[in-house]
């Protein structure tokens, strides 16, 4: 066997020559450091400057190329050096080996200032270890990743496509230092009369679901036809004590068949085939051997390297950040999918995907286990003295909760499904628990009825809910010594499930005089445990929540001391950490709400309607808390202040008003000036410390026990709780009265950002502290005439019916088997949405299957839309406290309501044109194209089952079929959805992973320096908190989104445009992958990055940005949104800039329209696009128009603004002149028309007016990145005078070199109130 082992080894290089002039790059790695981004003042690239701690070494290789040079840090540790090594182009066949330095072997798990010797130019050696059977298993895993033949998994917890991205079939990224043509060309090649993206955009057309659909990709150059674990495996016992650990067949693209061997020392192929077992290497001249399989493989296929390069090729057209794997992030799964991804030829056949369990667990799968709890705990309790510390242990952190979160949700999955055996198989089945993957699951139902009291299950499955966010502020605070489990819900089918870390004696069986728990409620509030190890740490979760430290009474009057909520409970495990506990009390009850809408009912009778709330965990948000603290605290500094003023008049205690302004208006007296100036400059020095208000006795702290039954017992405690009691109620007062109020007003101004759907509405509300069952009240508070009211009235409408339908259709699905569970939603959805077109629907069911489950509940068959409505109604009605008028149905808008149940209940279905009324439908046998030209049949009366083909389907599918007919796919009965419709159901996760502190740190700091006007700083501290980011949560990550989203818009305002647009790029992709392709975040990313790309002359990919933004707002959220107006006209101004006219002053004609249906005919915001207006008719050489425009524009400034303000001074001014300017063209008209020699010449030349940015849903005007916009805060109507635009128009003159010479005087803009910000005439 010697023998043998030395054949393995042999000295290869089985590389061809041809291939060695080109490394190879490894396209999961090609980005490699693409990320970082370094820019001058004047935004231009600029060497980056390496710090002392970065130098460059030389890496010796064993083979071709014999040596790499690699840029290392010093804080990085060896392991980080090997990955980077494996990550590069031309080292990546390496996985199994270690380095030397000096011919001694370097550690992997220390830094490398700890190696001695060390320097910039030092060179280790790269020496290949031998192989171990999980390295042998990691690098097959790893080859057939990098060779594509790996093929497409299918993956039980991700949904189909998930982390999709489509930024590379809308904007390509290239060198922002070479301009696009002007001219566009539509993305899937159609040129056929179109010269921009926006040339056939139909401003009030149907929504083009499509665009949700990606193209149809080339398929990637295959470099073999099959690799995977041979037949022959394992290694018999003789054998594998002789080096062999795999055997592996490998296909070439030639059709030779090898039979490898995986030994310790490499791969080399056997003298095996599928009928005789020889698994010794070939005599020779057939004997190869190679350490890496990858190298082994180039040997064998002389095609290999030539098809491999064109692997690399394929994948290098697209954006590296769209092919990454997500590690740290749960990718996005789209609610629309591309009929092509869902159709049977798209399941190729891979032996090896069924190998992979055991490719990645081992033999006994066990490698995949882990202790989440310990791993979780010892993470948090790592050390966190320097910043370094504080970088390594956060991104553990986030790495090891984002792996939690996926096997936590896997599991749930899998427990949800029934697949999974209970450890109490004899309670009732929302009782039962479970553990698998080390991880345990329970319902989140009233199982054991410790919330009967509360509300039952709605109060239960709220609880898990609130004790989620609970875990995550805790977690967020990073309190040393306070531990928490690692914590998620699953929603699945119907059901929620709580999935948790195992807390280590949770499950102890103590003696009887001992409490389960150590702290807090024992039995809800009738037994209560203290304990003084707990009060430090729960002392400061309480400061820190503003929880109160208060007393509560058990059954028997005792009175206990706690430092947060009974309900919250501290365990003391049995590795001695202290453990906090059911965090859902943390704030108080909203105790406005339940004595409104909720009663106790202990007498056993009915409810009354106006007290039926579903439970009684009306919990207020602790964003609310924070601002009443902010509120509180504002009227402590005021007060202080106050008592500071003296009684008398104090001239010293006044500002310094010296006079100075006044006294030398010749400016002859400078030295008084000066003196002035150190004068005041002296007296705020001196008054600095007076103004200075020490809030170390300021104090806001709520007590969340009031409200919930405790007895206090004395007079004095009784006064005490009262106060309690008091505080609460003036908390809930601040809601009603001012914040709710506050938020509607700021929509109604436009001062923030319009919400788009109904999830920026929620996360606009939450931000704002107001909970979600007051969509309600917030219904009838916008009940009027304003537009922006009206618009915001009917998403909260839609926001309402949609959760309730998720109500009504999770009752029916929770006790339904699986496999019925398309068919039950399609039916729902049908009575809901497809009325329209069937007012009849009936569901479809398999006879045969049901005969199987024969205990389910099948009652949703029995439903119709009346009988849905009014499920619908009496749950809005229940939920909100909001009737629905008798014709909701009427008003609702199909698409997007379509699109806010398959959010909430993790619908994926297939992309296609979906007829909600009879007017739309096509009747069976007519086809519609779809993307790129393909066509679908227009399917959408009830499943389609068998071939489609002309072939004769089966009258019955049988007992194994796994579609049945029914009476919906009879002729004459369309409905709108199927069965089929549905292709995926996916989970929706809540965690409680916390932010990065550090990172937030930088960033925020960073932002306050830009506010300070401190750019340098600012910038510095901007990129350093990106680079955080990056290094905390990986690149591919929701947070990493925004901070390049903000760092882009921050560029932009630098004018620092390649920056902006490289950054605004990343934004889009990493947006779409993590947060959807159509959510609110992506579109914005995308208006901005249109806006980058046409300030940096790249035109057509801004317009062809505009336009996917624009389908993609239709989807969301229908045609005419409030803030719609921004992105209108900045499309108008780049088709402007592309020269056209008329179509630009289409779009600035609709920006009017939009504008007077939300501001008013005779609002100033409207004055001003009339004016925008006026400017662009007079480029398209409509002068009487544009005089008419200009002179409504005049009319409204002047009734509105006054004579004598600026804007409306300007207006005359251009009225004047262009009255003047009609009446020349007139005569010009008459000159030739009377065939006069005499002529006037327009030729246009540039745009008039600029592109303005897109704000954030629910971000204020002043609040972009750094508080305001220092290229934009002082804008007039136009930077270039009459004059200059008449010569312009004559054809004299060049406006785009004039607009920078002359400062204006003239005021900016009025502020703006039909959108987020103000369009101005020149952006």
């Amino acid at each position: 066997m010697s023998e043998s082992s030395n054949d393995a080894t042999a000295k290869l290089d089985p590389l061809p020559s041809n291939s060695e002039d080109k490394p190879f790059q490894d396209p999961a790695t090609a980005i490699g450091n693409e990320h970082a981004i370094v820019v001058s003042t004047n935004g231009e690239p600029k060497e980056e400057q390496i710090p002392d701690n970065v130098f460059q070494i030389n890496i010796k290789l064993p083979h071709h190329p014999y040596q790499t040079q690699i840029m290392v840090s010093t804080q990085e540790q060896v392991h980080d050096l090997r990955q980077s090594i494996m990550d590069s182009p031309g080292t990546f066949q390496y996985s199994c080996f270690h380095l030397d330095h000096n011919d001694s072997r370097i550690n992997d798990f220390v830094e490398l200032s700890e190696v001695k010797g060390l320097a910039a130019g030092s060179e280790l050696t790269l020496v290949e270890d031998p192989y171990t059977e999980k390295e042998a298993r990691m690098h097959l895993i790893r080859i057939r990743e990098i060779i594509g033949a790996a093929g497409d998994r299918i993956d039980t917890l991700h949904g189909i496509s998930a982390g999709l991205s489509l930024h590379d079939t809308v904007s390509p990224w290239k060198d922002p230092n070479t301009p696009s043509a002007a001219a566009y060309k539509a993305p899937n090649g159609n040129t056929s009369g179109t010269s921009n993206a926006l040339s056939d955009y139909s401003f009030d057309g149907q929504p083009a679901v499509s665009i949700m659909a990606p193209p149809k990709q080339e398929q990637a150059p295959k470099t073999v036809k099959a690799i995977g674990l041979s037949p022959w495996n394992p290694p018999p016992p003789l054998l594998r004590q002789r080096g062999h650990l795999l055997y592996i067949q490998l296909t070439t693209n030639e059709g030779e068949q090898y039979q490898i061997t995986s030994h310790i020392s490499g791969f080399f192929v056997n003298k095996s085939s599928n009928s005789k077992f020889d698994p010794y290497p070939k005599p020779a001249p057939k004997k190869v051997a190679a350490h890496s399989l990858f190298s082994l493989i180039a040997y064998l296929s002389p095609s290999f390297n030539k098809s491999f390069e064109a692997l690399l090729e394929s994948n290098n057209k697209r954006d590296p950040l769209a092919n990454f794997q997500l590690t740290n992030a749960i990718p996005s799964s789209p609610w629309l999918v591309s009929p092509a991804v869902t159709s049977l030829s798209a399941h190729q056949p891979d032996m090896t995907r069924t190998q992979e369990t055991y490719l990645i667990s081992g033999v006994e799968n066990t490698e995949t286990l882990r202790d989440w709890n310990e791993e979780i705990q010892s993470t948090r309790e790592l050390q966190r003295d320097t910043v370094q510390d504080r970088v390594f242990r956060e991104r553990l952190i986030s790495k090891i909760f984002a792996e939690f979160n996926d096997a936590a949700a896997r599991g749930a999955i899998m427990v949800a499904r029934g697949e999974v055996a209970p450890l109490n198989p004899t309670e009732s089945k929302d009782a039962q628990i479970y553990v698998y993957n080390n991880v345990f699951f329970s319902f989140g139902a009233d199982g054991v009825g410790t919330f009967t009291s509360e509300g039952g299950d709605e109060a239960a499955r709220v609880a898990v809910g609130k004790d989620v966010g609970g875990v995550k502020a805790v977690n967020q605070l990073d309190i040393a010594g306070l531990a928490t489990p690692g914590t998620i819900i699953v929603d699945y089918l119907g059901k929620r499930l709580v999935a948790q870390s195992i807390v280590p004696g949770i499950f102890k069986q103590r003696e009887p005089e001992e409490h389960q728990v150590d702290y807090g409620g024992v039995e809800g509030r009738d037994v209560v445990a203290e304990n003084e190890a707990f009060v430090p740490t729960f002392s400061q979760v309480s400061k820190a929540l503003k929880v109160k430290k208060h007393a509560v009474w058990d059954k028997e009057g005792k009175k206990h001391v706690l430092e947060g909520s009974v309900e919250t409970k501290g365990l003391l495990g049995t590795d001695g950490r202290k453990y906090i506990l059911d965090l859902y009390r943390l704030t108080p009850l909203d105790i406005t709400w339940l004595e409104e809408h909720w009663s106790d009912n202990n007498d056993g009778n009915e409810k009354p309607s106006t007290h039926n709330y579903p439970h009684r965990m009306t919990v207020l948000r602790p964003e609310l808390i924070e601002s009443y603290w902010r509120l509180k605290m504002g009227e402590y500094v005021r007060d202080e202040l106050e008592k500071r003023k003296p009684t008398g008049t104090n001239p010293s205690s006044q500002p310094v008003t010296d006079g100075s302004e006044e006294s030398s208006p010749d400016g002859a007296n400078a030295e008084g000036v000066e003196k002035s100036a150190e004068s005041k400059e002296a007296y705020i020095q001196q008054n600095a410390e007076q103004e200075r208000v020490d809030i170390s006795a300021f104090s806001v702290a709520l007590n969340p026990d009031v409200f919930c039954g405790q007895s206090p017992q004395t007079d004095e405690e009784k006064e005490e709780w009262a106060r309690d009691e008091r505080q609460v109620r003036n908390v809930c007062e601040h809601l009603h009265n001012k914040v709710i109020s506050d938020m509607i007003q700021d929509l109604k101004e436009g001062d923030v950002g319009f919400p788009m759907d109904g999830q920026s509405l929620s996360r606009l509300m939450h931000k704002r502290g107001i909970n979600i069952r007051y969509l309600g009240k917030l219904a009838r508070l916008t009940k009027e005439e304003d537009a922006r009211l009206r618009a915001l009235r009917l998403l909260t409408i839609q926001e309402m019916i949609a959760r309730a339908f998720k109500h009504v259709a999770n009752s029916y699905l929770r006790n339904l088997p699986m496999v019925f569970a398309t068919s039950c939603l399609a039916h729902l959805l049908n009575c809901l949405l497809g009325t329209g077109l069937n007012n009849a629907p009936k569901p479809h069911l398999d006879g045969d299957l049901q005969d199987f489950y024969k205990d389910a509940d099948y009652s949703f068959a029995r439903v119709t839309p009346q009988t849905l409505r009014s499920a619908i109604e009496a749950q809005v009605q229940l939920r909100y406290r909001h009737p629905l008028e008798d014709d909701w149905t009427q008003d609702i808008k199909h698409l997007q309501l379509l699109r806010s149940i398959a959010l909430k209940l993790g619908l994926q279905l297939i992309a296609k044109d979906y007829h909600f009324t009879a007017k739309t439908y096509v009747p069976d046998g007519e086809s519609k194209v779809m993307t790129n030209g393909s066509t679908i049949h227009a399917e959408t009366n009830g499943p389609t089952h068998g071939v489609t083909n002309g072939k004769k389907k089966k009258k019955n599918g049988g007992r194994n079929s796994p579609t049945h007919s029914n009476d919906s796919d009879m002729p004459g009965q369309p409905q709108t959805f199927s069965a089929d419709d549905i292709a995926n159901l996916v989970p929706i996760i809540k965690d409680a992973c916390p932010k990065s502190v550090l990172a937030e740190e930088a960033l925020e700091a960073g932002k306050i320096s830009m506010m300070q006007n401190q750019k340098d700083i600012g910038q510095e501290l901007l990129l350093e908190s990106l680079t955080l980011h990056e290094q905390i949560y990986g690149i591919l990550h929701p947070e990493v989104a925004r901070v390049y989203h903000q760092l882009a818009m921050l560029y932009y305002q630098l004018d620092e445009k390649n920056a902006a647009i490289e950054l605004a790029h990343k934004a889009v992709i990493i947006s779409e992958r993590t947060l959807g392709i159509d959510s609110c975040e992506t579109i914005l990313a995308y208006l901005n990055l249109a806006l980058f790309e046409h300030h940096n002359s790249n035109t057509g990919v801004a317009i062809t940005c505009v336009r996917h933004a624009l389908e993609l707002w239709k989807i969301i959220y229908g045609p005419k949104h409030p803030d719609s107006i921004t992105t209108l006209n900045n499309a108008a101004v780049m088709l402007q800039n592309l020269k056209l006219y008329t179509e630009s002053r289409q779009w600035f004609e609709m920006c009017l329209s939009i504008s007077e249906e939300v501001s008013g005919k005779s609002s100033v915001n409207t004055a001003t696009l009339l004016f925008q207006l006026a400017q662009a008719l007079v480029l398209d050489q409509d002068h009487k128009g544009a005089v008419n425009r200009m002179r409504e524009a005049y009319s409204i400034f002047l009734s509105k603004l006054g004579a004598e303000d600026p804007n409306t001074k300007e207006s005359e001014k251009w009225l004047e002149q262009l009255t003047q300017n009609a009446v020349s063209m007139a005569k010009h008209a008459k000159d030739v028309q009377a065939r006069r020699v005499r002529r006037v010449m327009f030729n246009p030349r540039v745009s008039t007016m600029g592109a303005r940015p897109q704000p954030q849903v629910g971000q204020f005007t002043a609040d972009m990145v750094n508080g305001h916009d220092p290229q934009h805060s002082n804008r007039a109507f136009d930077s270039r005078s009459i004059d200059e635009l008449m010569r312009f128009i004559e054809g004299g003159g060049d406006l785009s070199t004039s607009q920078t010479k002359q400062k204006r005087t003239t005021r900016g803009n009025p502020r703006r109130r039909g959108r987020g910000s103000a369009v101005g005439a020149n952006a």
